[in-house]
């Protein structure tokens, strides 16, 4: 077999030119307890510390074999650079992601600091994300997300107050959305520029079992067309949850791949979007990582590739606790049973046995 870097792996995935076999990557949050404890500190350091953000996510590829490294791990980044704060929990002993403590009561009281990419830990991330780049020598690809602007808009306002606004004040609530977008573009822009690989726009908020189908439409598309329209390739659009009345809405917004959870029927999903569109999904990570016997893990993992994703991606984070044996069976049957090509990406050991 003809063996690639982890990074051109990645790349050539997303241009969809034949690759030795199915990377293991996500565009969520891929840090471990055994590389936390491997490196001899706590779970709320790694979101203070650029040097523990980028050596958690750094160890915990190179321990299991993944091919990139994604930063950062927690959602409350841009809202504290808002000046909304965030509960990181720091004399916590067990797994808490950083909250949001205080949001704003009334879209009336929405106001944006023009300089927040300067404040709180945004430059923390920055600096992970130079470091690791530095570190990896250009063989792991890097990954990094920004929510997309429905689900920061759920961030920085209680989700009933959108929900609300949506159907009194359906003007209000569009111009905020549009102030959400083009945040979102300012930050995944900047990102992009720092040299990440991919990147992914998390609107895991606005699955139909939060909001329908319709709202989507309204709400939700427009805007996340426009902030594909206005980033580099390659871009990934990630929802949680419910999905299959608006995956073809969702291939419609410019997003290079799309990322969906188990509850997706990634076999409808292939049916309505044909071959050439890039899955990425869909295993339940805390069922099968953390609670399952690791002897049930490669069933998961063949059948998500069986139902026809191009890369097997958990429908969320990689909780921190998952179990060393279920990752290391995760990552070992999609190296194995992905050397098959999938719908959209071949692979060169089957081309060229073809040609042979």
């Amino acid at each position: 077999m003809i063996t690639m870097t982890p990074k051109e792996r990645i790349a050539k995935l997303f241009t969809r030119e034949p690759i030795d076999t199915m990377p293991v990557f996500s565009g969520q949050g891929m840090v471990t307890m055994d590389a936390i404890r491997k490196m001899g500190i706590r779970f709320p350091q790694v979101h203070t510390s650029a040097a523990y953000m980028a050596g958690s996510a750094m160890t915990t590829a190179e321990l299991f074999g993944f091919d990139a490294a994604v930063v950062p791990y927690d959602m409350c980044t841009v809202p504290e650079a808002l000046g909304r704060g965030a509960s990181l929990y720091e004399q916590a002993e067990e797994v808490l992601y950083p909250t949001v403590p205080s949001k704003w009561q009334t879209l009336d009281e929405v106001e944006i600091d023009p300089d927040f990419m300067t404040k709180a830990r945004m430059p923390v991330v920055d600096e992970a994300i130079r470091m690791l780049k530095a570190s990896s020598e250009g063989r792991l690809a890097l990954g990094t997300w920004v929510l997309g602007p429905f689900t920061m808009a759920g961030q920085l306002v209680e989700l009933d107050v959108l929900l609300k606004g949506a159907k009194k004040h359906k003007e209000k609530l569009e111009g905020f959305l549009s102030q959400m977008t083009e945040l979102v573009i300012e930050v995944a822009r900047h990102y992009q520029d720092l040299g990440v690989d991919y990147l992914s726009i998390r609107e895991m908020g606005s699955g139909t079992d939060i909001i329908s189908p319709r709202m989507w439409r309204t709400f939700v598309m427009e805007n996340l067309t426009k902030i594909f329209s206005s980033l580099y390739s390659p871009t990934i659009l990630h929802i949680c949850g419910a999905t299959d009345m608006i995956i073809e809405m969702m291939s419609e917004t410019g997003a290079d791949a799309l990322s969906v959870d188990q509850k997706n029927d990634v076999v409808e999903s292939r049916k309505k979007l044909g071959d050439s569109v890039l899955i990425l999904g869909n295993f339940n990570p805390y069922e099968t990582l953390v609670e399952m016997d690791a002897s049930q893990v490669e069933g998961v993992i063949k059948k998500c590739i069986d139902e026809g994703v191009d890369a097997v991606w958990p429908g969320c984070d990689i909780w921190p606790e998952a179990r060393k044996e279920n990752v290391e069976a995760f990552v070992r049957t999609v190296r194995d049973y992905g050397e098959k090509p999938s719908p959209a990406v071949g692979r060169i050991a089957a081309r060229e046995r073809f040609v042979s």
